[in-house]
């Protein structure tokens, strides 16, 4: 079949064929009546919108005539408007190509390389994942020791994962609302292992994704490292922006759609039922495989867990959805646990491709594993009433001492998503770990360079008192005030 929206090269950029419709545009553009002069408030909005990655890069803006009519404006109001993007950078034209969203060159970064960074004793903020109890750990490998002697006399390999951890898994979907089958699970080393093992055997070099914008850091670079191109759906504050991502299913024609819709990372949000039928219908047209990052979705702290994503398929029509999740963020990270649910078929072909690079997991780590699901129900309360109070705690701390950063306050999650006010992000994440703080700017969210500088992902996964031990150093280091940086000479690690 042949690709029905080919890219077309533009100055040397290769662009997509998907354009922003005038109507779409106008109802992401705040009521500026009555404010002058209209088409530098209108300039202004529209790069704002670009860079909160609302609009994406490399997107045909509507024709200015569209534009004017959408906005009951006129045509030269508009073509000031381009005239002022263009020269801002934020657009880029060419004589019958129309117009391109774009970014200026200060805010391009010239590389990103995620590096575990050294020991010091700095405050981590950059990686979002708590610790497990240490008594916890304690008691699930004295459990562990006796079943250890029976495995003991085999080789070890287990390519689908344990088959008793295999049916825990599959129970706990059952449990959730989604009848599942051992058969359908598949155990890996971490949720992002299970996403690039599903990238590997359905996606080819150039196959178009597409993915959230923000969205998790560790599952764009998988994407960019498989050299697939992403087609981004914006995410505000309060959420998704359904139509948009429908519109882009429609044209874009994606193989594949990663989502994150439970407490999303970084934004915190939870995508409401309805949403989730709609964009289960317009996979269905589109014919996209579908996969759900469910890492999160146990972490809720002020709504109920929600079921699993797959649950409000129609009956038949769950056979292009693929399901991650871990234990990563719900009980330890270092344990390298995770899980894909999947058709039977897929699940054979997946651990087929799994034997070329990884012969399976640990078994120490996956009885220690089947050990702490087992008393989910026990261990799971208390870690959620940890991390109210840590909530709590990080948002007195940033209205106490740097009342002019914003957020929403996420319904379950690990992080505040911080509008900063101002592009600082990447030079104030340099400056504060000059303070003792190791954090990430937004950019690092962002499915395109530069974008998302105003913003912090800001995890609460430390002691209260660390929080606002945190809190107080970048608001020490935001005396030194940091300056719009299109880079950053730091080693960057994220999760």
């Amino acid at each position: 079949m042949a690709d029905p929206t080919p890219l077309h090269p533009v100055d040397g950029i290769e662009r997509s064929d998907r354009t922003l419709g005038s109507r779409q545009l106008a109802a992401m553009l705040p009521d500026l009546t009555g404010l002058r002069p209209a088409y530098r408030r209108l300039a202004d909005a529209i790069g704002e919108l670009i860079l909160e990655g609302r609009v994406a890069l490399h997107v045909r803006l509507p024709a200015e005539r569209e534009l004017a009519t959408a906005l009951h404006t006129s045509r030269a109001t508009i073509t000031a408007v381009y005239d002022l993007l263009r020269e801002r950078g934020f657009a880029h034209s060419r004589q019958g190509s129309g117009t391109w969203t774009d970014l200026p060159e200060g805010r391009k970064p010239k590389g990103v390389t995620r590096l575990l960074g050294p020991e010091d004793t700095a405050i981590d903020l950059a990686r979002a994942a708590p610790g497990l109890p240490e008594q916890a750990l304690v008691e699930a490998l004295a459990h562990v020791t006796p079943h250890l002697a029976a495995h003991a006399h085999t080789p070890g390999y287990h390519p689908y994962g344990l088959p008793e951890l295999r049916a825990a898994i599959a129970e706990r979907f059952t449990r959730r609302g989604l009848a599942t089958v051992p058969e359908q699970i598949l155990v890996t080393s971490g949720a992002q292992h299970a996403f690039t093992l599903v990238l590997g055997l359905l996606c080819a070099t150039g196959d178009r994704i597409m993915v959230e914008n923000p969205s998790y850091p560790n599952a764009l670079d998988a994407v960019r490292r498989a050299r697939l191109r992403t087609v981004s759906t914006p995410m505000t504050d309060v959420g998704w922006d359904i139509e948009i991502a429908e519109s882009t299913l429609r044209q874009a024609v994606p193989r594949l759609a990663y989502l994150i819709p439970d407490f999303h990372n970084p934004t915190g949000c939870l995508m409401p039922e309805h949403e989730r039928i709609r964009l289960l219908r317009a996979t269905q047209r589109s014919g996209t495989w579908l996969v759900i990052d469910e890492t999160l979705t146990d972490l809720a702290l002020d709504v109920p867990a929600p079921p699993p994503f797959a649950s409000h398929a129609t009956p038949g029509g769950a056979g292009q959805i693929i399901t991650i999740g871990s234990m990563s963020k719900t009980h330890w990270a270092g344990l390298r646990i995770g899980w894909l649910r999947a058709p039977a078929r897929l699940v054979t072909e997946i651990a087929g491709q799994r034997v070329a690079t990884d012969m399976g997991g640990s078994v120490i780590d996956q009885l220690l594993a089947l050990a702490l699901l087992a008393r989910a129900d026990e261990l799971l309360p208390p870690r959620l009433e940890q991390l109210r109070t840590q909530r709590a705690a990080l948002a007195a701390a940033l209205a106490e001492h740097i009342p002019q950063w914003s957020w929403q306050l996420p319904p379950g999650g690990l992080s505040l998503w911080v509008d900063l006010g101002k592009p600082i992000a990447s030079a104030l994440a340099d400056r504060a770990l000059d303070y003792g703080v190791r954090i990430e700017g937004g950019t690092y969210f962002a499915t395109d360079p530069g974008i998302f500088e105003q913003r912090l992902r800001i995890p609460y996964t430390t002691a209260p008192d660390t929080l606002r031990e945190a809190v107080r150093r970048m608001a020490r280091s935001l005396d030194d005030e940091p300056t719009p940086s299109s880079g950053s000479r730091r080693p960057h690690w994220v999760a």
